[in-house]
């Protein structure tokens, strides 16, 4: 009697143990060695939301172009560390001329030669489109189209286009663009565009090469807002999965060419909101290797206000399966 009584006893304690694991695996921050800056938020505060951002290295530093809600503008930042940033400046805003332009925000900047280029959400009545823009220096910019370079044209676009990540492929010699589709708020998932120029894009397929996996109760609604990375032998997706429209998470997958065989990570998400400034959704993750750790951005939100955000991850490996 003594020994069942015993047995019942350690069996109750290893349940609560392992209950108490699984809560405490479940409510973790970040996991699989990525950690939250304590000194988080990085950009926001005063200025208001700032939101879905896209930073270059520089030679000096960091250049960080962000969504800033207040001014309906691009604004720009700059930091020699990528932790301290300077105030935003707008350096791209409301186009008068083009009524799709009303409110411009979701950057992608990349450089080609000692040329920045740009591709940008413009928004109006309720829709989005992508539009593009050139610059010398990151800071005065040049309107390439009087109409946006991407439309939603196809029926799970429905009535946006927006999030453009962009890649130059030397050897292919084309722009590579993943960009988000679907509702105005938010978007349903991600599709894939090709372009020789960087106005002309040519949509390689009718449906998404990236959407929500159902049975992943953290993405089961949405999958968008990604930054596609091409790295040796496949290429990285950072995206932000929806549990609901409301609640968002960060994710990581890969793929051999950035369009088919999509492997998510088997620790996602990777980044949850925590019980301060971020505390009612995580997006838009735009990460960047420095040689020796990875540096990830995001916007987090708390009630109405989104800030600006970073995780460290020493080392290159994230901790795929092999």
């Amino acid at each position: 009697m003594h020994y069942q009584r015993f047995y019942l006893f350690l069996l109750l304690v290893l349940f609560s143990t392992s209950v108490v694991a699984q809560s405490a695996i479940s409510t973790r921050e970040t996991v699989s060695g990525w950690i939250k800056y304590d000194k988080n938020p990085v950009l926001g505060g005063d200025f208001g939301t700032i939101f879905d951002i896209s930073v270059l290295s520089e030679t000096n530093g960091y250049s960080m172009w962000s969504s800033w809600r207040p001014k309906k503008s691009i604004a720009l930042s700059t930091s020699e560390n990528g932790l301290k940033w300077t105030d935003p400046v707008p350096v791209l805003g409301p186009n008068p001329d083009n009524q799709w332009e009303s409110d411009l925000n979701r950057p992608c900047v990349i450089k080609k030669g000692n040329v920045y280029h740009m591709w940008y959400t413009g928004q109006a009545e309720g829709k989005s489109w992508i539009g593009y823009a050139t610059s010398p220096d990151g800071k005065t910019w040049t309107h390439r189209s009087k109409t946006p370079v991407l439309s939603a044209e196809l029926a799970w676009e429905k009535t946006s286009v927006m999030c453009p990540s962009v890649i130059w492929d030397q050897k292919a010699r084309i722009y590579k663009m993943w960009y988000s589709g679907g509702e105005q708020y938010e978007p349903d998932a991600i599709g894939y565009a090709t372009s020789t120029d960087g106005i002309n894009w040519k949509k390689i397929a009718k449906d998404p090469i990236f959407s929500h996996d159902p049975l992943n109760k953290w993405e089961q609604a949405k999958v968008t807002a990604c930054q596609v990375i091409k790295e040796k032998d496949h290429y990285l997706m950072f995206y932000i999965g929806f549990r609901d429209v409301d609640y968002a998470q960060i994710g990581i997958a890969r793929s051999p060419d950035g369009i088919h065989n999509w492997e998510r990570h088997p620790q996602n998400p990777i980044i949850r909101p925590g019980n301060g400034w971020d505390s009612s959704a995580v997006y838009k993750p735009y990460a960047i290797y420095d040689g020796k750790q990875w540096l990830l951005w995001y916007n987090g939100r708390k009630d109405g206000k989104e800030q600006i955000g970073v995780v460290l991850h020493k080392g290159k490996d994230l901790g795929f399966n092999k």
